[in-house]
């Protein structure tokens, strides 16, 4: 605090004589004196019971006698002693530590504060030196820019977070996406794996059934041979030990029979197991899993709604709304752009791919062959319908019973369509990828016949590429 005696003056009388410091929330007792509220209290309390009478106890400046209830505020001393604490800050940050002076002038070459005594000092001479009210405004107005351009900047910054945030986030997704993409393609491929294990041990079964049957049969024919033999053996030999009238009776026809058989050539079967499965050459990617299941589709112009127009190879199909006046049929498809695939489906496994390249809005699937074609139709599993559908409007979408988007990272351009019957599942390809698109809950197709469904929109044509089918190894 400064030297001014007055306000020293002034500190000493706002001092608390219990605590010695600078009174808080004074209050006056009956005399007069004023102390700190806690202080006064605490003294009134720390007293013994016994010294109290009748709840009054003596000042301790002048030992009047008052009680806590005769407690009144001070605030004109307590108004006073706020002034003091401002001014004892203000001295505070204002006071050069070496000088105990006020801090009123500014050196613009050193950037520090001085007091008077500084002012004379010989290591700021011929520096500039100004008087702090008198710079107080430029610099003011220098530290508020320097507020505006870090706002600025901070904001700048925020900006940046936000993107990087964003980044981040959808970075994540990416990864998410990816890694789901990776493992459903590995859960597929080890599933048709699994199936092609189940069908190369099958074949292997049935060639070792096969191959037992004609041995058990060889070996049966010669067992029955062998117990011939032997009674006619036990015959001879019971002539041979009987009489001479025994022996010789009928004995041309026994020796005539005995010289007519002949050893047997046994007919050695070539123990050759044609089985075999060269797992190196035949499982270098889905696509040649699926090709193996390969079936030739083309479109069958009885079930082609009348605005469709298919090519003469009838594996094109494009929309014409023309309209034409057909024969009128339950097969056809009335109020859909649709048409089927000639191809009926069942019990075993069937792929197919659609060329989509140049098509922007499209449906493609299976569905069993006896689905309503006219308003009562509707595409979903349950009534009949395991499809995909394309839009401009909403991408990429399995038509579940509540449609389901699917994510892709590149346009399609050939749709492979792969149906395991008695598995009862409808799956989706990416061919050009060779990655998997989409997989139906497992069905029940009833023992029904499943057909290839294709739904043609305005400027969008379909294309089925012939069969790729290769053979088995």
């Amino acid at each position: 605090m400064g030297s001014d005696f007055s306000t020293v003056e002034i500190a000493q009388v706002a001092s608390c004589s219990i605590c010695q410091d600078l009174m808080s929330h004074p209050v006056s007792i009956n005399c007069g004196h004023t102390y700190c509220k806690s202080c006064i209290q605490s003294y009134y309390n720390n007293v013994s019971p016994k010294k109290r009478v009748k709840k009054t106890l003596g000042c301790p400046l002048c030992r009047s006698p008052f009680s806590l209830e005769t407690l009144r505020p001070n605030k004109e001393l307590e108004n006073i002693i706020d002034i003091l604490k401002e001014m004892e800050e203000q001295d505070c940050e204002m006071l050069c530590k070496e000088h105990e002076e006020k801090l009123d002038i500014f050196c613009e070459d050193e950037g520090q504060l001085l007091c008077w005594r500084c002012y004379w000092d010989a290591q700021h001479k011929g520096h500039t030196l100004a008087l702090v009210k008198d710079v107080h405004q430029e610099y003011t107005e220098k530290l508020q820019k320097c507020v505006t351009k870090l706002s600025e900047l901070q904001e700048n910054h925020k900006v940046q977070i936000l993107a990087i945030t964003c980044q981040i986030n959808a970075w994540k997704d990416a990864i998410k996406d990816r890694k789901q993409t990776i493992q459903s393609n590995f859960k597929n491929l080890q599933r048709f794996l699994h199936e092609e294990e189940k069908f190369y041990l099958w074949r292997l079964e049935n060639e070792e059934e096969q191959m037992l049957m004609r041995l058990r049969s060889k070996e049966a024919s010669l067992q029955q041979k062998f117990e011939g033999m032997k009674c006619q053996i036990q015959e001879l030999e019971a002539k041979c030990e009987g009489s001479a009238q025994k022996l010789l009776q009928d004995v041309k026809n026994t020796l005539s029979r005995c010289e007519a058989m002949k050893i047997e050539t046994l007919t050695v079967e070539p123990l050759e197991i044609h089985t075999e499965c060269n797992i190196s050459e035949l499982y270098l990617d889905v696509k040649t899993v699926l090709r193996r299941h390969q079936v030739s589709v083309i479109l069958d112009p009885s079930t082609a709604h009348p605005d469709l127009a298919l090519s003469k190879d009838r594996r094109q199909v494009t929309y014409k709304g023309c309209h034409k006046d057909l024969q009128t049929s339950a097969k056809r498809f009335s109020v859909l752009p649709c048409v089927l695939g000639c191809e009926g489906f069942t019990l075993g496994k069937y792929y197919f791919e659609v060329s989509v390249e140049n098509a922007s809005a499209w449906d493609v699937g299976v569905c069993r062959e006896n689905v309503p074609r006219d308003f009562s139709m509707k595409k979903k599993p349950e009534l009949g319908f395991w499809t995909i559908k394309m839009s401009e409007e909403d991408g990429l979408r399995a038509l579940t019973s509540a449609p389901t988007p699917l994510l892709l990272s590149e346009k399609l351009q050939l749709v492979g369509v792969f149906l395991d019957y008695e598995a009862g599942a409808v799956s989706f390809y990416n061919v050009t990828a060779g990655s998997h698109i989409f997989t139906f809950p497992k069905a029940c197709f009833i023992s029904d016949t499943l057909r290839p469904f294709f739904q043609v929109y305005q400027h969008s044509p379909l294309f089925l590429p012939a069969c790729q089918k290769e053979s088995k190894k």
